[in-house]
């Protein structure tokens, strides 16, 4: 692809004897306890591959949102990143140093202080094993802009020799992601590497291409969509997606569903209407309520006996026998190439649709089937341990850690149009 050969990469990072700041993409807190450490463990790589070459790593990662939409920074300690560095010290079993800079109620950190320098010291003795700077998006310069922005981004400079960026789920471009690269010598990390790697797979797929698409909103899915639509030869969809897809279709309400979005969503009928790509799913599950699963408060519809006019509860799934109808059935095993992002019901309570869908997609043993990373995995590993454990190192999968990376990568149909990703090439004279 255009840029590869421009992207400068760790293999040729002089490491020997340097401090090496490193952006992860560590962001599995939830709560103040780790969700799933994928992430986390697709990374050891690059750690590793820094400290055996004789580098010095100083972490770093953003853990949730703490800055409000009043601007406001809330430095709460359920997205710190304690559970990430007691994990790695249980894993590595190695001594990381956290920092402990003050912050101030609603600006959060202003500054690295010079506290700091008794950690590198410690560091490049080898009294420990690595530095883990607090949650990026506790300080104040990380999303700024103007001077506080570039103060950060000299003071982060400050501590280091070089920048890796392996943090492929961190697609915006913040201090930590993307301004640190102009400061410091500045390379892609192994993760960064294979997932732009793997990307080529649904950027310039093997056809058949059927993408699986779902969303909790419509209408943040609306552009990575359409570019999806462009993409793919065939879609199936999910969710929210699917459910103001068919009240827009059959001119039906559907409880949760808004009149804004159905209206927004008649552009995809009208032009599925010509190039008929969706794959309908041809049952789904109404609920009486939106949350729990109540006896006898649920039941499974079929699509082709909506009436127009008619008006509907919640739909919180797609039924399983949706996947035994013979087109969704041709669909998922004739195609070459499967990018599923996805959960198809309303977790934790209505799964089937999502077990359905992986395990008839795991029938196709000719396909290249690649998962967004997140939720979509997530739903993987709870609903089918099995499977999930059996194709880990199945060539034929892969799973991405960053599902919002991949869908901004296909609406640029370029990873190298991603700034962090672009902030990599190689400097010119």
């Amino acid at each position: 692809m255009a840029g590869e050969s421009r992207l400068s990469l760790i293999q040729n990072a002089p490491l020997e004897g340097k401090v090496v700041l490193v952006r992860f993409d560590h962001n599995v807190v939830k709560n103040g306890e780790i969700r799933d450490p994928y992430r986390i463990d697709r990374s050891l790589g690059t750690l590793y591959n820094i400290v055996e070459r004789g580098g010095r790593p100083i972490l770093m990662t953003h853990v949730g949102r703490p800055r409000g939409k009043d601007g406001q920074i809330t430095c709460r300690h359920t997205e710190s990143v304690k559970p990430v560095v007691e994990y790695l010290e249980r894993k590595l079993h190695v001594k990381f140093l956290v920092p402990d800079f003050p912050a101030e109620p609603g600006v959060g950190i202003k500054n690295i202080d010079t506290s700091i320098n008794h950690a590198i010291k410690a560091l490049r003795q080898h009294k420990a094993g690595g530095i883990y700077l607090p949650n990026t998006r506790w300080f104040a310069g990380e999303e700024a802009a103007g001077e506080i922005r570039e103060r950060f981004a000299l003071q982060l400079a400050g501590l280091a020799d070089i920048f890796i960026n392996d943090a492929f789920g961190s697609w915006q471009p913040h201090v930590s992601t993307f301004d640190i690269a102009g400061h410091l010598p500045s390379f892609a990390g192994y993760l960064m590497q294979e997932e732009i790697e793997n990307l080529n797979y649904v950027l310039s797929p093997q056809r058949p291409f059927l993408a699986v698409v779902a969303g909790s909103k419509y209408d943040t899915k609306i552009r990575p969509l359409y570019a999806i639509y462009r993409k793919a030869d065939y879609i199936i969809l999910g969710g929210v997606i699917y459910n103001t897809f068919l009240a827009a279709k059959y001119g039906i309400t559907v409880k949760g569903i808004t009149a804004e979005d159905i209206e927004a969503a008649r552009d995809l009928v009208e032009q599925d209407r010509v190039s008929k790509k969706i794959i309908e799913l041809p049952y789904v599950v109404e609920s009486d309520i939106p949350g729990g699963k109540e006896e006898g408060g649920y039941r499974t519809l079929k699509v082709k006996d909506f009436k127009k006019g008619g008006s509907y509860n919640y739909f919180l799934d797609v039924a399983a026998e949706s996947f035994t109808d013979p087109k969704v059935l041709e669909g998922l095993l004739q195609a070459r190439t499967i990018f599923v992002n996805a959960v198809m019901g309303y977790t934790p309570h209505f799964v089937e649709g999502s077990r359905a869908l992986d395990e008839t997609i795991d029938r196709n043993t000719y396909a290249k089937k690649l998962y967004g990373g997140g939720d979509t995995l997530q739903e993987f590993k709870n609903l089918c341990p099995g499977l999930y454990l059996s194709v880990l190192d199945n060539a034929q999968y892969y799973f991405f850690t960053g599902g919002g990376t991949v869908l901004t990568a296909i609406e640029k149909e370029s990873p190298y149009g991603l700034k962090p990703v672009e902030a990599l090439f190689e400097k010119t004279q």
